[in-house]
């Protein structure tokens, strides 16, 4: 009879299994370590002895020419020229709301109205005594025309209408600030109120975005103002939506702030519907471009020696040769070389040490 195979002995095994796989990947990392401990060993020896017989495995990289660029990365937002939080112009109750989210609007469209009432019974009954006045006026500079009456009786009546209308004018305005109005045309972002809700001056309504006027703002330390111009090419780039877009600076403010020490500047996008106010955004602004084709390398493979001096190591006619070089402009993991290389030169792709007229092995993907 067999015995059933036990939870605890399915444990152990499982255990070992993961164990083995974390040893494993422990000794290959611990593997490439100790190679490249042991290359650095190697070319500090050759260094010590000045031996140049055993070649090494390079890889190298053919110089060529090209159009060098440096760039500042700063982050900011997207936000809406016109961007529009309605509020009413007096205090009163919402009766009737004529809009919703996502509805496009018109200046001057009426979006919500409150409690009007008492002030159009006013206007009623003031223009009521308006036509009466209006008619006694009439009479009156009729009969003061043809020398009828006194000019005192004609005066007070005029006086009378021109107050009435005066009145009438006030009444008519606050009837009109009775109505929340869209000062823009654009697109209904979101309705605060609801109908019977107590509304007041300041207060915001409604807010109507126009998404034909979007721009991007930002805030640059003041270090970078001799570098930062209107005009600048600048790619803005959107990690939420994995998208970008190439423009130029349109505004660069002449005041610094004195609280954070930075000075604004906007890119005008226009429209775009994908877009949203306040999303983040990554600007990365062209400060530099060089007139010319340039050699280009990366900083990585650069050696500075005893006295400053900046140097790479070219593989000629198989062999390590040292070459001074002077740089320039920095961007990223690129510096640009003004002088010492040219085109076509071999590139030795290392971050050690090789002394020169080392004898080289060429070979694509290898590490020094």
């Amino acid at each position: 009879m067999k015995k059933p195979f036990s939870l605890f002995a399915l444990t152990i095994l499982v255990g070992c299994g993961y164990q083995k796989n974390d040893d494993l990947n422990q000794l290959l990392k611990k593997e490439i370590e100790l190679k490249k401990q042991l290359t650095e060993v190697q070319a500090k020896i050759r260094t010590l002895r000045k031996d140049t017989t055993y070649p090494v495995l390079v890889s190298v990289e053919k110089l060529s020419p090209q159009i060098f660029q440096s760039y500042l990365v700063f982050q900011g937002k997207a936000d809406a020229d016109d961007n529009v939080s309605v509020s009413s112009e007096m205090a009163g109750t919402v009766t009737r709301i004529y809009v919703k989210s996502g509805d496009n609007v018109k200046a001057g469209q009426i979006l919500a109205e409150t409690d009007s009432r008492v002030i159009q019974q006013s206007i009623q009954a003031l223009q009521s005594n308006l036509e009466f006045v209006n008619e006694l006026y009439e009479k009156q500079k009729k009969l003061w025309e043809q020398k009828v009456g006194t000019e005192i009786q004609y005066l007070q009546v005029k006086s009378q209408k021109e107050n009435l209308e005066k009145t009438l004018a006030s009444l008519q305005e606050q009837l009109r600030m009775t109505k929340i109005i869209s000062p823009i045309d654009g697109t209904i972002d979101a309705v605060d109120v609801k109908v019977g809700q107590l509304v007041a001056p300041g207060f915001s309504a409604i807010r109507v975005i126009n998404f034909n006027h979007l721009k991007i703002k930002s805030e640059i330390p003041e270090n970078y103002i001799s570098q930062i111009h209107q005009g600048n090419a600048v790619t803005v780039i959107f990690p939420d939506i994995q998208d970008s877009i190439d423009s130029k600076i349109t505004y660069v403010s002449r005041t610094i702030n004195n609280i954070s020490r930075t000075f604004n500047i906007e890119i005008y996008i226009g429209n775009n519907h994908t877009l949203y106010p306040n999303q983040m955004a990554i600007l990365k602004i062209n400060n530099y471009t060089s007139q010319k084709p340039v050699i280009v390398v990366p900083v990585s493979y650069i050696h500075t020696d005893h006295n400053g001096d900046k140097f790479v190591y070219l593989s000629e006619n198989n062999q390590v040769k040292k070459v001074n070089i002077q740089t320039g402009k920095i961007s990223k993991d690129k510096v640009e070389v003004l002088s010492g290389l040219k085109e076509n030169d071999l590139l030795i792709k290392t971050t050690v040490a090789i002394p020169e007229k080392t004898a080289v092995i060429i070979q694509n993907n290898s590490i020094l």
